[in-house]
């Protein structure tokens, strides 16, 4: 399962960041995943607890918001929504497009705790 690497990745990613800003742990983050990323989210988001297992984000919520595929055409100018396996110009129905979103996975944002603020419970 490939998801299980891009979790990882994406793991070290948000170590690297807490470190940069002393937090205690993270609290949430926030993935953006394009359908024609390559990444399953139902996938990713299955992954992910295998992934945080005794990191600093191991509590933290885990959110995927998946973004619509959008083109632009290159004969009208055109941007609009497409299907995965019909990037055609809605505007036109040119099938000279070029992507404009779609196929990104970007780590959107973290919520962090800092290293004085986490309380004892």
């Amino acid at each position: 399962m490939h998801e299980l690497s891009v979790c990882l990745s994406l793991l070290r990613e948000v170590e690297r960041i807490a470190r940069e800003h002393n937090a205690a742990r993270v609290t949430r983050i926030v993935v953006t995943l394009g359908p024609l990323s390559g990444v399953e989210p139902g996938l990713l988001q299955n992954a992910y607890p295998l992934a945080v297992a005794g990191s600093v984000a191991e509590d933290a919520e885990f959110v995927i918001d998946v973004s619509d595929i959008v083109v632009r055409c290159s004969q009208c100018g055109a941007e609009s929504p497409a299907k995965p396996n019909r990037l055609l110009c809605a505007s036109c129905g040119d099938y000279r497009t070029n992507l404009v979103s779609g196929d990104e996975m970007v780590l959107q944002s973290l919520e962090l705790d800092e290293i004085g603020s986490a309380t004892a419970g």
